[in-house]
């Protein structure tokens, strides 16, 4: 057994916070505890976003995770249920891809009909009432999809995912789901009184799906809006008695306006007459939660409410458990909402110190359900998906253009000219920025990518690319392209002509804001000062270090348009660059970078990540500089062939020195 259940003991306070265990311990939620006799507390609990995540193990690291995991999830859900009178447990999608473990089962397991897969097996341990899709369930084709459903012991639902084109109302739609489910259900009421209930539920997904896996969805499938869904479905559910409507969203919250297809539409859906609750997902973040929701109108990001009523979203990969508490009166034969609170509860903390704490142990019988196929995946991981031509290595990638950088971007601009081809963005050239991660620093000589010529496995990917972005794309100007090389370039020190072994590396500027843009070409002059301060402000407004930028081998044109794909950080606005934010992002994809970069491999079999020096420095006659990195890099010097480096002698804390000749 793989050591993701070996856990440090389990402390009170993390036993009060999380687990439960016992009677003693478990404390009924306020609704339960002065619920009337004509009224009652009822607990919805949602998952979101799983993504195949069965165990707390980072399979693409190779090691436990302890923010991860539905086995920790299905934890805190038994101690949950304990807190309230009457629950109801759903999920809210994206569960069949987003792993290796998905891929292993997708790619290498062959599924036979009746066989279950791991997730699902995870999951019927649990007790849910119903579920949702989420975008990535279609990743592995409409076939697996359905094989993978058939062994769930719950429904799903979607309003939004028809057969063929569209009705003229959305009712006469041919759906592959049931557009929603009316449980029947009896709770207990203040007095202990067991009394009927009818709970609605209706699902969405995003109408992206159409785009993202038009591979697998072009000429099988529609999808229609969301919010047009739901104001055709909801008063039938009333229709049919329906005491409750609770919206299941696969769908995030954007509040920039509603438009058509919306693919984060969830604060709208909110606003649909009848529908008196939501869960969300799709974003990866948390609701109720901070500062993500600062600005939107019509959320209330500390009270958990979408249009005042009661919403979650409930982070992803198993790391919270999504929570809605009703506190419902009887009005006549139905019943109506009188009070409620929402929350996110986490499956771990972090202490003074930042480091990650689980507060609960896996739930032995979903590690039970579900541990063949995690040995099976571990084997995956470790065996070769491909193969590279080169040694990708990062032990110059703050010197010289790199392998490890440049496999990233020749994944990043294989994936995102397959997502444009069919958009009005198709004809622009499209350049790539990507960033070395691993490049020693504070944290150490031994922190370098190093992967040798020849078998690539999955797990060597998290050397290539540590963090779990997303694929993002703007499209910005030749000028802006020049400034946002300009604020890469605070990398460097000013170097004085002539200077000899002068120090070359701004210690401040972390490696992960240094961009390297594929697709043009260029030089940095290290004798002139940065442009830009560290909030992408002109500092320095005469100084240009970028110089002899060329796009197609002439000077590049200001005014040209050009699509430039990178990850949500940068997108977003992460590191300050100047005029990249997120109304400059044209694309939003639902995988990771790491993902693309797997898939990549895949589909080229023996990748190419020979550096092809389209960036080096100006030539400074009798300037050299001196920079660390880890002492193996003297075995690749004779590798780089852009720029001249020397052995320069021992460093520092296991560092080794080297000369580079300007």
């Amino acid at each position: 057994m793989s050591s993701f259940l070996e856990l440090p003991p389990i402390s009170r306070r993390s036993l009060l916070s999380g687990l439960g265990a016992t009677a003693a311990l478990v404390l009924l939620h306020p609704f339960s505890a002065r619920a009337a006799g004509n009224q009652a507390h009822l607990r919805l609990m949602e998952t979101t976003d799983i993504h195949v995540n069965v165990f707390p193990y980072d399979y693409y690291a190779d090691k436990p995770n302890d923010t991860m995991g539905l086995s920790r999830t299905g934890t805190i859900i038994d101690s949950i249920r304990a807190e309230a009178t009457n629950s109801l447990l759903i999920d809210n999608g994206d569960v069949l891809q987003g792993n290796p473990m998905g891929d292993y089962m997708a790619y290498q397991h062959g599924m036979k009909d009746g066989d279950v897969h791991p997730v699902i097996k995870a999951m019927n341990t649990l007790g849910y009432e119903v579920g949702t899709l989420g975008n990535h369930e279609f990743n592995y084709g409409l076939d697996f999809m359905f094989k993978v459903l058939a062994g769930a012991n719950f429904p799903f639902v979607c309003a939004n995912l028809t057969k063929g084109q569209l009705a003229a109302d959305p009712k006469d739609d041919e759906l592959f789901f049931k557009p929603y489910l009316i449980l029947e259900k009896t709770i207990k009421d203040g007095s202990g009184k067991s009394t009927p209930i009818k709970i609605g539920f209706i699902g969405f997904v995003p109408p992206q799906i159409m785009l993202w896996d038009i591979k697998n969805l072009e000429g099988k499938a529609q999808t229609r809006d969301i919010v047009e869904a739901a104001k055709a479905w909801v008063p039938v559910m009333k229709e049919e008695g329906a005491d409750i409507i609770i919206a299941l969203s696969h769908s995030g919250i954007d509040g920039s306006g509603p438009s058509d297809k919306m693919e984060n539409a969830s604060l709208y859906v909110a606003g649909v007459d009848g529908i008196d609750a939501i869960f969300t997902g799709h974003q990866h973040l948390v609701f109720p939660g901070p500062k993500s929701w600062d600005g939107i109108k019509n959320a209330d990001p500390v009270k958990g409410t979408l249009q005042g009523k009661p919403a979650v979203m409930a982070g992803f990969w198993g790391s919270h458990l999504g929570l809605i508490d009703l506190l419902l009166e009887k009005d006549g034969n139905s019943w109506k909402i009188v009070d409620f609170t929402s929350e996110a509860r986490p499956i771990y903390h972090r202490d003074d110190k930042k480091k990650v704490i689980a507060d609960v142990r896996d739930k032995k019988e979903i590690v039970a359900a579900a541990t063949t196929e995690h040995e099976a995946t571990l084997a995956y991981v470790r065996t070769p998906v491909g193969k590279t031509s080169a040694p990708l290595y990062s032990y110059f990638a703050l010197v010289a253009d790199d392998p490890s950088v440049q496999i990233v971007s020749q994944a990043q601009s294989w994936y995102i000219k397959e997502m444009l081809k069919e958009t009005k963005y198709k004809d622009l050239p499209v350049l790539s920025a990507a960033a070395p991660f691993k490049c020693g620093g504070r944290n150490g000589a031994d922190y370098y990518t190093d992967v040798p010529a020849g078998d690539i496995a999955i797990k060597n990917v998290a050397d290539l690319y540590l963090y779990p972005n997303t694929v993002q794309a703007v499209v910005i100007n030749g000028a802006q392209v020049k400034n946002w090389l300009e604020m890469s370039a605070a990398m460097f020190n000013q170097v004085q002509p002539g200077a000899k072994d002068a120090d070359l590396l701004n210690a401040s500027f972390p490696s992960f804001n240094f961009d390297v843009i594929d697709g043009v070409t260029y030089q940095i002059d290290l004798s002139q000062p940065r442009r830009f301060d560290d909030t992408g402000k002109i500092a320095n407004a005469d100084a240009h270090r970028i110089q002899n930028l060329q796009f197609d081998g002439k000077p590049i044109d200001d005014t040209q348009k050009f699509v430039v794909v990178s990850n949500n950080y940068r997108a977003g606005g992460g590191g300050n660059f100047p005029e990249i934010a997120a109304d400059k992002v044209v694309y939003v994809a639902p995988d990771t970078n790491r993902d693309v970069i797997v898939r990549y491999v895949h589909d080229q079999g023996t990748i190419n990540p020979t550096a092809d020096g389209n960036w080096t420095f100006k030539p400074m006659p009798g300037t050299t500089v001196l920079f660390e990195s880890a002492p193996k890099a003297k075995d690749f010097l004779s590798e780089v062939k852009t720029v001249k480096i020397e052995d320069a002698g021992e460093g520092t804390e296991g560092f080794h020195k080297f000369r580079l000749v300007l």
